[in-house]
């Protein structure tokens, strides 16, 4: 595949990879912070496996479908985590676990074409 035919999943990439950032930084200044230390490893740790997954997609890159597949579960992963403390009122966990969950789905049916 070329690139233009990732151009969906990339943006979407972006956009969570964006999220997970400010999701992180937000977390760091709650006063609970010590308890959402899985929140913000889970949100650097997809932001970072987004970043990468933009980087191998914008290349065309022979393993592009397979890092998707990958990128999709940290996703779901994250937006789980997220989703326990959007529960208790955190905005910016719920905006994050919304935008995982798109991008999830975006790589999801990126892998599936690619097969």
């Amino acid at each position: 595949m070329s690139h233009q035919q990732y151009q969906q999943c990339i943006e979407a990439c972006q956009a969570c990879a964006t999220e997970c950032h400010h999701c992180a930084m937000a977390c760091l200044h709650e006063e609970q912070a010590d308890s959402l230390r899985t929140c913000i490893q889970l949100d650097l740790e997809c932001a970072a496996i987004c970043n990468a997954s933009v980087q191998v997609m914008s290349m065309g890159g022979r393993f592009s479908e397979q890092l998707c597949r990958v990128c999709a579960d940290v996703c779901h992963a994250c937006a789980e985590e997220c989703e326990k403390h959007a529960a208790m009122g955190m905005e910016h966990c719920r905006k994050c676990a919304e935008m995982c969950r798109k991008c999830a789905t975006a790589c999801e049916e990126m892998a599936a074409v690619g097969h």
